[in-house]
């Protein structure tokens, strides 16, 4: 006989972008009652936009100096956000109490050493043969962590260790879908009884040129005039990144309630699909996942992880109109910008505390897309990537935290 499944809660947020660090700080700025302004880098990477991270001191949660320097950003700020989520889930340290915490993380493909790619395009110049001195060059300046970029496992590993979170581990790559499938596969796990207790998350570093050379050479990039998302339009579109850690405790209702743990919300409904990128596909995927997601308009608030490539975020759009004409439709990537392997995750965050605080959150776009001012029982998280995957999120009000 089967047996049903096990509630899953989330117990904990750490959540750092350019708005902030913490769950608290994140709300109080986007609790204002004028509309929520994004920090934006305009300058450094003309003519890109870029969300940067406000200034971090990453001792409070990687005490030790050789740690914090054998890690590049990406691994910092998801190891940072991993700590704040334990904490705020009020986890005690100790090997003996987070041995027993499953991990499951979506990671890109690590930070290129940006000088010795430059190094070794210098030193090519004019060679029949750069076969010799590329060997030469890579086996004498790379760091042993590096194969030019940093292997993906690393953030876990270093969560492991500065954290002691040691557990079962899992790493999923694949930028967006890989963060859908990190949360899937956490609550999954939880509601089967496969785990009592999971930390799942992703981190993004947005202040990299290579990173911004390899989307513009894919043509995904906002230059010109910065809007929000869903004002971006054919012919003045495309994505503007964001640095972002997000990490979540996911817990069983029975386990939480053992040692004493408050929840935010219940999460419900994770699900993930990919395929065809032409609207009639899209939409009718999206659709299919919202469907079954047994969810209604009565104060509900959506937040969309859209990318602001127009075709897949107007589509998106449309979708949730059609499905929701009534629920409060915020879009995330206006002020966190797009952050991949961590959006899914950050709009989880974002949602589950809106619920717990009972408070709706304003338009972030200056669009009033309903519902100003309500208080929210049923929150969707919607994120379509900008090159592959879809994933929804249902989330529900406990009574009290």
């Amino acid at each position: 006989m089967n047996k049903p499944a096990r509630e899953v809660l989330i117990t904990g947020i750490g959540l750092v972008s350019s708005l902030g660090e913490g769950i608290e700080a994140h709300l109080d700025r986007l609790g204002a009652e004028s509309v929520p302004q994004p920090e934006i880098e305009t300058e450094l990477y003309a003519p890109y936009f870029v969300h940067p991270l406000p200034a971090i001191d990453w001792s409070q949660q990687i005490p030790k100096k050789g740690d914090q320097r054998q890690m590049e950003t990406w691994q910092k700020l998801g190891t940072y956000a991993a700590g704040l989520a334990l904490r705020d889930a009020g986890i005690e340290e100790g090997e003996e109490t987070r041995s027993k915490i499953d991990m499951i993380v979506a990671a890109g493909g690590g930070e290129r050493d940006a000088a010795v790619d430059a190094l070794v395009m210098q030193r090519a110049r004019g060679l029949d043969d750069p076969q010799a001195m590329l060997n030469e060059t890579l086996s004498s300046e790379l760091r042993p962590t590096l194969f030019l970029a940093q292997l993906s496992n690393l953030l876990a590993g270093n969560i492991s260790i500065v954290h002691k979170v040691t557990g079962s581990s899992r790493t999923f790559m694949g930028e967006e879908g890989a963060g859908i499938s990190a949360v899937a596969t956490a609550a999954a796990r939880i509601a089967a009884g496969q785990s009592d207790i999971c930390l799942v998350g992703g981190a993004f570093s947005a202040e990299r040129k290579d990173l911004l050379t390899n989307y513009e050479m894919g043509g995904y990039l906002l230059t010109g005039e910065w809007r929000p998302v869903f004002a971006r339009t054919p012919g003045h579109d495309g994505l503007t990144i964001g640095s972002v850690g997000a990490f979540l405790v996911l817990e069983s209702a029975e386990h939480a309630a053992a040692r004493g743990g408050a929840g935010y919300a219940r999460l419900d409904h994770v699900r993930g699909d990919r395929g065809p990128r032409d609207p009639d596909s899209l939409a009718e995927r999206l659709d299919s996942l919202l469907a079954t997601s047994g969810v209604d308009d009565d104060d509900l608030l959506i937040l969309s992880g859209a990318t602001g490539i127009a075709s897949l975020s107007q589509t998106e759009r449309q979708v949730l109109r059609a499905r929701f004409p009534d629920a409060a439709l915020r879009s995330y990537g206006s002020l966190l910008g797009q952050s991949f392997e961590a959006q899914f995750s950050a709009g989880i965050a974002l949602a589950a505390a809106a619920l717990a605080r009972r408070k709706g959150l304003p338009p972030f776009d200056g669009r009033v897309e309903n519902a100003v001012g309500f208080t929210p029982s049923t929150a969707l998280v919607t994120t379509v990537g900008h090159a592959q995957a879809e994933g929804v999120c249902v989330l529900h009000a406990l009574d009290g935290r």
